[in-house]
């Protein structure tokens, strides 16, 4: 019973995000979407090694700036299709991944924390100082949307059509983390975050799915910064310093750590409740970060498991009442 009532919840809300944009008409607010659906991919990316494993990163935007830079120079460079580009993205950041990440999980709790804190300003001075490649504080301009579907009229350089298309991702991604923390890997992952010494204790190399997250993570995040990077049309490294990986981490948090819906919920908290305290002007950041604090005082597992504890209470009176 509980099982179908997650399936319709779910349908519900891929049939409200498909019927979207012929309820919307305002471009900003379509954008806000299309920005809170590209953060849902980085947030699942986030969740698999910080929610299943229990390994706090925060190089997430630093991994994602990799994934935007990388198509772009493919696309713009290059003169690479952009669904290629969009496509080699995501695989070159996990290399990069899997570069940094099996040095990196060696350690564990706060030194993992401060060496991936690290890493992403390595990555943010690249971005900054590398302007040969990078174009540096400058950025890169005129970047291409995706080339028409063979066979279709579809053209991505309309609004509607590039938010199907990270609905699509979005989709996909969220229903690849569900099969990973469904399957024997992501038990195991869950294992790990619980007892590490354990499940090493046991027989299990831990340090391989660890890697394995920290990886998937990065595969996530790269798909994130390429959709991102062709929305945009331009990029530079003010979008993937330190900031936003700490958005990455809220996000998770916030929505609720180790869940599926966790990171979509805290996703979109991100994007629009910030946009919502505009009329704070310049006490924004201030009642922002206080609202952050409350939720977290005060919902320490996320609002999914809020939403989730208020609809047991509300079946459990029913079935009293019945």
């Amino acid at each position: 019973m509980k099982k179908l009532g997650q399936t319709i919840a779910v349908v519900a809300l891929v049939a409200v995000l498909v019927a979207l944009p012929s309820v919307i008409t305002v471009k900003y607010y379509m954008q806000l979407f299309i920005l809170a659906l590209i953060w849902v991919i980085v947030a699942h990316g986030q969740n698999i090694i910080q929610g299943f494993t229990g390994y706090v990163s925060i190089t997430q935007a630093g991994l994602m700036g990799i994934g935007a830079y990388c198509s772009t120079l493919f696309s713009v460079d290059l003169g690479c299709p952009v669904w290629i580009s969009l496509i080699c993205a995501p695989f070159i950041t996990s290399f990069f991944s899997l570069l940094v990440g099996y040095p990196s999980l060696r350690v564990k709790g706060h030194y993992f924390a401060i060496i991936t804190l690290a890493y992403n300003m390595v990555i943010f001075i690249v971005l900054t100082n590398f302007s040969a490649l990078t174009k540096g504080e400058a950025g890169i301009s005129n970047i291409p949307r995706p080339e028409r579907l063979l066979g279709t009229s579809i053209n991505f350089d309309d609004r509607t059509a590039y938010y199907y298309l990270v609905l699509a991702c979005a989709v996909v991604m969220t229903a690849l983390t569900a099969l990973i923390l469904n399957s024997r890997v992501g038990r195991i992952l869950l294992a790990i975050r619980e007892n590490e010494t354990l499940t090493a204790a046991i027989g299990i190399a831990a340090w391989k799915f660890k890697l394995f997250a920290f990886v998937m993570s990065g595969f996530y995040a790269g798909i994130a910064g390429a959709l991102f990077a062709h929305y945009q049309g331009f990029i530079n490294p003010e979008s993937f310093g330190v900031a936003q990986s700490l958005d990455a981490i809220l996000a998770v948090i916030l929505g609720g750590s180790g869940t599926i819906f966790g990171p979509v919920i805290g996703a979109f908290a991100v994007i629009f409740l910030p946009e919502y305290l505009r009329f704070a002007d310049s006490f924004r950041l201030i009642v922002y970060g206080f609202l952050l604090v409350i939720a977290t005082i005060f919902m320490p597992r996320g609002i999914v498991y809020v939403v989730a504890r208020v609809w047991q209470k509300i079946s459990n009176s029913r079935s009293k009442t019945a």
